[in-house]
């Protein structure tokens, strides 16, 4: 059976938190016979030197609060590159199913008949480990909510405020611009004093971080200059060492 009768096929592949040596085995191994690579804006450029230099690569990266390829836009590069070149690589930072939009992207290419593959990348809330920020901890926190800080709508997700019912790690996404209603939150339910830390650029050399207070958020940002992509961490595991800086 020819190549001409082969299925189309996306891999949709996590490029993890910023460091390139933190893919998987298996990313770098399909990097290494890439044909075209769809790679957003959070996935570190240095893995695109993995790939043939026959390799397509087309930027479909989305700048926070800033200019961006429409999800529609990428949709419609998956179809025509998996059909035209047989196999498409779309590299996404992070894991692409944890907040990532993979799912939609793999639910898209199925509808359209071109098979799929996942390859989970490590996600930034994991990264907060070279902060000395353990994600769970025994007899401090038992679970991890990550939530969204900036829904479709533009709003903090309600489950923020769920999640304060716990004593569980809570990770905030994409929130920078939602700190002063975060601290409000927590003030409002009286644990304006709970342990926060703010992380940008984890795991890469020129990562910058702050811990404090959650109820002091905003200041803490302004202090260190620090915005997105960035993570908000709230919760004991950010004291663990009983040092806030």
């Amino acid at each position: 059976m020819g190549d001409e009768t082969k299925q189309p096929e996306l891999f949709v592949v996590g490029a993890g938190p910023g460091d390139p040596e933190l893919i998987t085995v298996k990313a770098y191994k399909l990097l290494l016979q890439a044909k075209v690579i769809l790679y957003d804006n959070l996935a570190n450029k240095q893995l695109l030197d993995i790939a043939p230099k026959t390799c397509e690569m087309v930027y479909v990266g989305k700048q926070p609060y800033g200019e961006y390829t429409p999800q529609e836009k990428i949709l419609e590069l998956i179809k025509h590159y998996a059909f035209a070149s047989g196999q498409v690589i779309r590299l996404k930072g992070g894991d692409p199913f944890i907040f990532g939009r993979g799912f939609e992207e793999i639910l898209f290419a199925r509808e359209n008949g071109i098979k799929t593959y996942f390859i989970p990348g490590i996600t930034s809330m994991q990264a907060a480990g070279f902060q000395d920020i353990p994600l769970t901890h025994r007899n401090l926190s038992e679970s991890v909510w990550a939530i969204t800080g900036t829904k479709k709508d533009g709003s903090l997700s309600a489950d923020l405020r769920l999640a304060m019912q716990s004593n569980a790690t809570v990770v905030i996404y994409m929130g920078m611009k939602k700190l002063a209603e975060i601290a409000a939150t927590y003030l409002s339910a009286g644990k304006g004093d709970f342990p926060a830390a703010i992380i940008q650029h984890a795991s890469l050399p020129y990562q910058k971080s702050v811990k404090g207070l959650v109820r002091d958020l905003p200041k803490m940002a302004e202090s260190q200059k620090l915005t997105y992509p960035a993570l908000v961490i709230i919760g004991g595991v950010v004291d663990i060492l009983g040092a806030n800086s």
